[in-house]
């Protein structure tokens, strides 16, 4: 492999990157990397734009080459056999032959059509449905070109006399100068007109405006008649046509763009196309400036509802089962659930999150545990994603009437998705890791077998699974703590305790999702708490003996020891009555009274008593507590957020290092103002009819970060220079992906001067011959160090790029209380 060649992995998505120093823009010595970094950073504005619309490519294999002499360009509709399989598509019937066209929905796709030298990506203005059939329009475009004499300032001149008329229909337009010629209009549309009657509507308004302003406007495309004159070309609404994309590059002699404008700059008289550099500038400082289009964007035509069938079967006064009224948002989450179904006959529900669905197959025997055996699978209707969290009795005489339990839940890594045919994915669950293939056989499933006559499948365990494969009989996870553990809550590490266990999972804590405020579509069903930047602990009292492990079950107990206070600190009468199991975060408050998580750091790892005394003195800690798992005994993770909140209140008493800091009293704005004012880490949302799910990372509680922070796996380091000539210049980390680790990256700043000085002792014990990465570009793995995967700290960072590298990392510090195999990406 060239020196320029690298693999890489991009949301779970492997791609090989070739020829990454080619020039494709000779006059401006633009390389492929550069395109690639391009797309990677407009990925977030770029991608609402063309999801779901079948992309036609304009390649450029070998690049533009120049005025002079052009690159050879292929135009492009067809998909061939080198396609990644994980790439989504759309089978068009035309006239006489069927196209299958990729849909650019990811960033994977995206960066994997600049590797193949396709700069230009043209859409239509009408998506594909769930159903896999065309749509109606939802924009209406106006394409502005400037005949022989006239130029960019003269299209400015039309559009907003266009705008004009168009803002008295209601279809207020935004512009986009189009990095070639002239100006595009974009006014969203309800989907409620055929694309032969927004075509016709776009003729009307072409041919009034030429009416009114003859020297100025053309609709006639014949060239004799353009010189002079502003083409406004309204054939852009036809179904057959498409449109370069907002944001997508030009094939031009330099990298230019089709760049969202507003309608000041169009007044400027110096306005001018925008080039790639400018472009990813504006995104970064100002975001999309065409976000407004697709604001106005529902997607909620009968023929898209997937929850139609499972609603009718149905009735949500008699059944405890999520019910949602609305057409479910398309989402790109990858989690799954599998549920234990104790209905007329035992089977277990495989369901994985798909375009704002559950996809579900019933699977009589449950997963299978060896890769000789293949276990039948049914699909059955697709479930709304609040199912992911259901467990719970449905009522006889209901539709699949019967006890049901969450047996296992994660996220999972996307391999191959044939809707119809065969789902390859990697599930990352409570019960470990393991790859299956659901695979469409073509027969019928057996009368009886979770709905007669559906097709029939097969669930297969591939081969090359990571980790031991569960059988279906083993224990479930507990959801009624208290009856199971007794008072062996406190016994052994969670860790090291035998298979089956339950007090390995009494002291897991729940997890939370990483989101954003969009996430949050009902605030006054959530309750918004302070989010404490330290390290998250488990606080178990039993017979006057209190015990602190971590999330992944380290005894925290010694390290700590001014939080023992935290058991004279709880209601006599609870703990009398049986154990009392507690979460909450330990913190280090700075000056201010705010959690520093630097100054965390000089506590953390410490086992020597007498540093652990010195320490206690100068760097005390607290624990700010913020739910209870069981009280005197009693199960709590039953009850809802607020009935645990008001539980919490009446069990501890604050005091000296114990905290029990209130949920916020306002709303969402309001937390999110309050949580930067006090320069935290961000906020927690959590649902108030959420029940508490031991060890489970649910979409129940979702945090929402200021800043973007990762736990990172380190693997390897670099050698210093300057003042780090002798010691680590930079950490090589990565993020454990699919059945290895994905290289994610250097860091090189943010170590403390004491940290600095330590670094490399603490690395040495760890050194090996073999690199423990997957996708690490040979250019920085030349002088490394490697190291065995098993320490885990924690950066901050501006965002992902699309080759799944981490943009600007700063160490934040040690994860001692992270296991390697927990980290996951944010």
């Amino acid at each position: 492999m060239a020196s320029s060649d690298t693999r890489v992995t991009i949301e779970g998505r492997e791609l090989k990157l070739t020829s990454l120093d080619k020039v494709m823009y000779p006059e401006t010595g633009t390389t492929k990397a550069d395109v690639l970094a391009y797309y990677a950073t407009v990925a977030p504005a770029l991608l609402p734009h063309v999801r779901n619309r079948p992309a036609t490519r304009k390649r450029w294999v070998d690049g533009v080459g120049t005025t002079e002499k052009p690159g050879q360009v292929f135009f492009q509709k067809n998909l061939d056999a080198s396609t990644p399989q994980w790439v989504e598509r759309a089978e068009i019937q035309h006239s006489d032959h069927v196209n299958e066209y990729p849909l650019v929905n990811d960033a994977a796709t995206l960066a994997w059509l600049a590797q193949i030298g396709s700069l230009e990506i043209h859409v239509p203005q009408w998506r594909i449905g769930r159903a896999g059939k065309p749509k109606r329009p939802d924009r209406l475009v106006l394409d502005l070109d400037p005949g022989p004499g006239v130029g960019l300032l003269e299209c400015a001149e039309v559009a907003r006399l266009a705008r004009s008329i168009l803002k008295d229909i209601g279809l207020d337009p935004l512009p986009v100068t189009s990095g070639s010629k002239g100006i595009h209009l974009y006014s969203a549309l309800d989907g409620a007109q055929t694309s032969d009657e927004v075509r016709a509507v776009a003729r009307e308004l072409a041919l009034a405006l030429e009416a009114d302003h003859p020297d100025l406007i053309v609709s006639d495309m014949k060239k004799s008649k353009r010189e002079g004159r502003v083409l406004l070309d309204w054939s852009q609404n036809s179904g057959a046509k498409t449109t370069v994309a907002p944001y997508s590059l030009r094939g031009r002699s330099r990298p230019m763009v089709a760049a969202p404008r507003t309608w000041r700059e169009l007044s400027s008289p110096t306005l001018a196309h925008l080039d790639h550099q400018e472009v990813m500038r504006r995104v970064r400082k100002r975001g999309d400036l065409l976000a407004p289009l697709e604001e106005a964007y529902t997607d909620d035509d009968e023929e898209d509802d997937r929850l139609a069938t499972y609603r009718s079967m149905r009735d949500a006064r008699r059944t405890p089962e999520p019910v949602p009224e609305s057409v479910p948002p398309p989402t790109d989450g990858r989690r799954f659930v599998i549920q234990e179904h104790h209905a007329r006959r035992l089977h277990f529900d495989v369901r994985l999150e798909r375009d704002g669905v559950l996809v579900s197959w019933a699977v009589p025997k449950g997963p299978p545990d060896d890769p000789a055996v293949n276990r039948l699978a049914v699909p059955t209707e697709d479930h709304p994603i609040e199912y992911l969290d259901f467990e719970g009795t449905i009522p006889a005489g209901e539709y699949g009437a019967g006890e049901m339990t969450i047996w296992d839940s994660g996220t999972y890594d996307l391999e191959k998705w044939r809707d119809g045919e065969e789902v390859i994915a990697t599930l990352h669950g409570l019960r470990g890791s393991h790859r299956y293939a659901l695979i469409r056989t073509g027969e019928r499933a057996p009368a009886g077998v979770a709905g007669p006559g559906r097709a029939q499948w097969i669930m297969h365990l591939m081969d090359d699974a990571r980790g031991k494969a569960s059988s279906p009989t083993a224990p479930a996870a507990p959801s009624r703590l208290a009856e199971r553990t007794g008072r062996r809550v406190l016994r052994g590490s969670a860790r090291a305790a035998p298979a089956g266990d339950s007090a390995g999972a009494a002291l897991a804590p729940m997890l939370a999702t990483a989101g954003d405020v969009a996430d949050i579509a009902e605030p006054e069903e959530w309750a918004f708490e302070m989010k404490w930047d330290g390290i998250r602990a488990l606080a178990a009292l039993d017979d006057g003996a209190l015990g602190l492990r971590s999330r992944n079950g380290v005894d925290l107990t010694a390290a700590y020891p001014e939080l023992a206070a935290l058991a004279d600190l709880i209601e006599t009468s609870v703990r009398s009555a049986g154990p009392v199991v507690l979460d909450g975060e330990i913190v280090v408050l700075d000056d201010r009274g705010r959690p520093d998580f630097g100054l965390l750091q000089r506590r953390m790892g410490l086992t020597k008593p007498r540093e652990i005394a010195a320490l206690a003195s100068a760097v005390p800690v607290r624990v700010m507590l913020f739910d209870v798992l069981i009280a005197g005994g009693a199960d709590a993770t039953g009850l809802d957020y607020d009935a645990r909140r008001e539980l919490l209140a009446s069990v501890v008493t604050e005091q000296g290092p114990v905290l029990a800091p209130p949920a916020f009293a306002g709303d969402l704005d309001d937390a999110l103002t309050t949580s930067r004012e006090l320069d935290l880490e961000g906020i927690m949302a959590k649902r108030r009819d959420s029940v508490y799910r031991p060890g489970r990372r649910s979409s129940a509680w979702i945090k929402l970060k200021h800043v973007r922070t990762q736990s990172v796996v380190v693997g390897g380091w670099r050698p210093g220079s300057g003042r780090r000539a002798d010691g680590v210049g930079s950490l090589l980390v990565g993020v454990p992906e699919g059945r290895g680790l994905a290289y994610a990256g250097r860091v090189g700043s943010g170590f403390g001067e004491r940290e600095l000085g330590g670094l490399r002792d603490r690395l040495q014990a760890l050194e090996t011959s073999r690199c423990p990465f997957a996708g690490i570009p040979s250019a920085e793995a030349a002088d490394a160090v490697w190291v065995r995967p098993e320490l885990v700290g924690e950066v901050a960072f501006t965002e992902w790029t699309a080759t799944g590298r981490l943009r600007h990392p700063v160490w934040r510090g040690w994860r001692s209380d992270v296991a390697p195999d927990d980290v996951t990406r944010e």
